[in-house]
């Protein structure tokens, strides 16, 4: 049986910090405010002029070629998570496979939201197995920044921008990506969205006046799923495969809320040194935050552990992958 390794993994964050105290100068907020409901203190921000999201990603990415010693010519296939796209079209993934060199590999976007990277690693996970390709990278880029409404004092704190790079590799081992769940229900639509730009609310001085191409998110209704739609996904997966707290080596949720990461984790049963957190030091970065996160803490994780990766954003769109851990 072919199973689809991690064979390789890397970050990219700009060098620009947003904090709380500077943040506390554009709008109406504090740090003690920003870090008690979030858990945030600071976020970076991708200045550099003319620069997407696949700037961010063409850095991940050329980390990730040099880090595990692979010539672009050798990748077959890049996907692409982002929700931060540089343009409508052509894809952020042919962009960035173009940049970084990858002349053999076919490549393009998926968006779903918040949970993208993991949509895209059970892809990748799918075209290892399947024998189609035979060395992947998966690519979250979100310039969240581009979306954000820094006049707006409850969705302005959230956001910083970011991306990470995984690589997938067939292997007779049983290890890797092994399992995931994934669900979508429609019915969160207004409750986090951009109404403006797409095909139904095109890009109009109106809209623009009204602000419509910024995140809109009613935290409250956000808050209940999420906590309720991790908890579930992780929960399932983790039985699927004979997992418990005690078994579960670690747990990675998106880096979205401070207070949802604890209610998720203490429910599953989890002490505080089994959930890797990082929201403290870049915010959400949506579809990255979960590869920034695995990077901070590769050197803690080692080969054979179980671990849950779990997300939840707009659409709504959430699931859990479950890893046995192969770097």
């Amino acid at each position: 049986m072919v199973y689809a390794k991690i064979s390789g993994l890397s970050a990219y964050v700009p060098d620009d910090i947003l904090d709380n105290d500077m943040l506390s100068k554009m709008v109406d907020t504090t740090d003690e405010w920003i870090t008690t409901r979030v858990g945030i203190k600071e976020r970076r921000i991708l200045k550099k002029d003319g620069a997407g999201s696949s700037y961010l990603g063409i850095q991940a990415v050329n980390r990730l070629l040099e880090q595990t010693g692979t010539r672009p010519e050798e990748v077959e296939l890049l996907i692409c998570a982002t929700s931060n796209p540089d343009y409508r079209f052509p894809s952020t993934g042919s962009v960035i496979a173009g940049e970084c060199g990858l002349k053999n590999a076919y490549a393009y976007d998926i968006q779903a939201a918040c949970a993208g990277f993991l949509v895209a690693l059970q892809d990748a996970a799918c075209y290892i197995r399947s024998g189609v390709r035979k060395k992947v990278i998966v690519v979250a880029a979100e310039k969240m920044s581009s979306m954000t409404n820094y006049t707006d004092r409850a969705t302005c704190p959230l956001f910083g921008d970011a991306a990470g790079a995984m690589m997938l590799e067939p292997t007779d081992t049983p290890e890797g990506v092994m399992d995931s769940v994934f669900h979508v229900d429609h019915e969160g639509l207004e409750h986090l969205w951009m109404p403006a730009g797409g095909s139904v609310m095109p890009a109009s001085a109106d809209t623009v006046a009204q602000g419509l191409h910024y995140i809109i998110q009613d935290g409250r209704n956000v808050y209940k799923h999420a906590v309720t739609d991790m908890l579930t996904s992780s929960l399932d997966v983790m039985e699927r495969n004979g997992l418990t707290n005690e078994t579960l080596d670690y747990l990675v949720p998106h880096q979205a809320n401070l207070r949802i990461i604890e209610a998720v984790s203490s429910r599953v049963g989890l002490p505080e040194e089994k959930v890797l957190v990082n929201i403290q030091h870049y915010g959400n970065t949506s579809a990255a935050s979960i590869p920034l996160c695995l990077n901070e803490n590769k050197d803690r994780i080692k080969r054979g552990d179980n671990v849950v990766l779990t997300a939840f954003g707009a659409g709504y769109t959430w699931g859990a992958v479950y890893v046995k851990w192969s770097l």
